[in-house]
């Protein structure tokens, strides 16, 4: 780890300027997909693979009607985590978690008033359910208007809410072929839930108030389970639907700028090819070049039958094989909940296919990989 990167932590962030905000997703998306370049301080490094935390505030909006469901002015005194003196203006905008509302709130709030019953009935083993139920799509905001004159003192705030935590994305650029510059990929969150409009904490910061020439706290995240083969002459096969493309964009511009020899394949998948071709240009070039020496994307809503990567690897299951027979690694980046494991249940048919074997002589294969650090995964 450099010096500088010692230096900046997620306590002790570095003050980054943004210098690129740019819209990758078409009008007519129903995603917000961005592209976010940020400054670097002298001697801060990564590897692709890394992350980069971003330490978010939370809106203006958002913190003016917490002060107000709570009846607070905003500047009276608390003492944040560190017991640092600060306005509670300053703890509910930069150290406090008013955001998406965790059960945890909801039974540290029925623990300051025992006497209310619609709280009392969320707490304890038997309604989980019940409190995880309320919890869902709603903020701190609905807690204290549903359960109002509970926090009497401002300092209470720090027993029932969760201290603000940054946001780690993954790198989407090569240090050397963009010195100085961290790069990620960004989707925007917005939804509506119990009549409310709403939107992620960092993803929001980002879309709506990381104008460039913005400042914002971030610090490097080193990921050594997630790195490119250290023999370069090794193929790599990369799966990267929606903003899991970010480490690989990183990985194929590192292996550019290096002239590495290793066979890339990249698996790319979306809604629509028009309006959410990430990095479209980009990837087609490399492709055009050579650097990539095969693109397969699956663009989900172009046709009647949705198609994901996943069927694109079931497709082409024969070659992939092969790659892996030469000892490619195989990458996944992207959602854990389904994607990862729709991929991996496709790997490994086209495991148990290429080798005439079972699913349990697959399971052994995939496990050697594993162990042998050519499957690796960046789920989230």
């Amino acid at each position: 780890m450099s010096e500088a990167n010692a230096k900046y932590t997620r306590n002790n962030p570095f003050l980054s300027e943004i210098t690129v905000n740019r819209l990758l997703t078409a009008e007519g998306s129903e995603k917000e997909t961005r592209h976010i370049e940020l400054t670097l301080d002298e001697g801060m490094e990564y590897v692709p693979g890394d992350a980069v935390g971003i330490l978010p505030t939370n809106r203006d909006a958002a913190v003016e009607e917490i002060l107000k469901a709570l009846g607070f002015t905003g500047e009276e005194r608390v003492l944040d985590h560190y017991k640092v003196e600060i306005s509670l203006l300053e703890a509910v905008r930069t150290r406090l978690q008013i955001g998406v509302l965790t059960r945890s709130s909801i039974l540290q709030l029925a623990k300051l008033d025992p006497s209310v019953e619609g709280l009392q009935a969320m707490v304890g083993p038997d309604n989980k359910a019940r409190a995880e139920e309320y919890a869902y799509g709603r903020e701190l905001v609905d807690l204290v208007t549903d359960f109002p004159g509970i926090i009497t003192n401002p300092q209470q705030l720090f027993q029932v809410v969760a201290r603000l935590t940054p946001r780690m994305y993954s790198i989407a650029s090569s240090l050397l072929a963009h010195p100085g510059m961290v790069e990620t990929t960004v989707r925007v969150v917005r939804y509506e839930s119990h009549g409310k409009e709403r939107q992620g904490l960092c993803s929001g910061h980002l879309g709506e108030r990381g104008p460039v020439g913005a400042k914002i706290p971030i610090f490097l995240h080193a990921n050594g389970q997630f790195r490119l083969p250290e023999d370069t002459t090794k193929p790599v096969i990369m799966v990267g639907p929606g903003t899991g493309i970010a480490p690989f964009r990183a990985f194929l511009e590192e292996r550019q700028v290096k002239g590495e020899t290793g066979k890339n394949w990249l698996f790319f998948g979306e809604q629509r090819k028009a309006l959410d071709f990430l990095y479209q240009d980009q990837l087609e070039g490399m492709h055009k070049d050579g650097l990539l020496t095969r693109l397969d994307t699956a663009f989900s809503r172009d046709q009647a039958k949705k198609v994901y990567v996943q069927d694109r690897i079931a497709e082409h299951a024969a070659e992939l094989f092969a790659w892996l027979e030469e000892g490619a690694y195989f990458y996944v980046c992207g959602d854990a909940s389904r994607m990862a494991k729709d991929v991996e249940l496709a790997l490994l048919d086209a495991i148990a296919k290429g080798s005439n074997g079972t699913l349990d002589h697959a399971n052994e294969y995939l496990a050697q990989m594993k162990k042998d650090k050519r499957y690796q995964r960046d789920v989230y």
